[in-house]
């Protein structure tokens, strides 16, 4: 076939060629498939309300006043109580830095460490009369070597218990070099 034919450029004109339509056919498998697995990992959950459960929760806010920043993590536990007769559900754990992690543990079960993009399904259940920990760490020197001044995170996360679907805690501090 010559480049200059026009009689064949013609003939093939309205036709696609087959490499085309396989690049576009892949292309619209990959997409396709990336929204289905993104809607089947990410996401929170749906819990129904309970209204036999009460939580109570140790103080929500706290301030660790100077950290060092090349001091290592700083720690604080507070203390989530079911006293309802029914099972306590915690979930949506989220924190408001990367900076900042918070995991829920009992003596029976002990959740991922959430932070601040992750999500996902898990849902940690505290029976009636039971208590967990809420363990927030902080990483001083996560944002560089000149990241001292005044922090403010925040630790949010919801529940079944109708009189307080949703927990925030305050955690400040002033990020120092000693």
């Amino acid at each position: 076939m010559n480049c200059c034919d026009t009689k064949n450029k013609q003939a093939n004109k309205g036709t696609l060629d087959p490499f085309v339509i396989g690049i576009i056919a892949v292309t619209v498998i990959i997409l396709f498939g990336a929204i289905f697995l993104a809607g089947k990992t990410g996401g929170t959950v749906s819990v129904p309300v309970d209204t036999q459960v009460s939580l109570t929760t140790s103080d929500t806010k706290y301030d660790w006043g100077d950290i060092d920043i090349n001091g290592g993590m700083a720690i604080k536990d507070f203390e989530i109580k079911n006293n309802g007769s029914s099972v306590l559900k915690l979930y949506d754990v989220k924190t408001s830095c990367t900076c900042t992690t918070a995991q829920l543990k009992s003596a029976s079960l002990t959740s991922p460490k959430f932070s601040m993009h992750d999500k996902g399904p898990f849902v940690f259940e505290i029976n009636p009369g039971k208590s967990a920990s809420l363990i927030v760490e902080f990483d001083p020197l996560f944002h560089g070597p000149n990241g001292t001044g005044p922090i403010s995170r925040t630790i949010t996360m919801s529940s079944n218990d109708a009189n307080n679907p949703t927990l925030s805690y305050i955690l400040t501090a002033n990020v120092v070099k000693k």
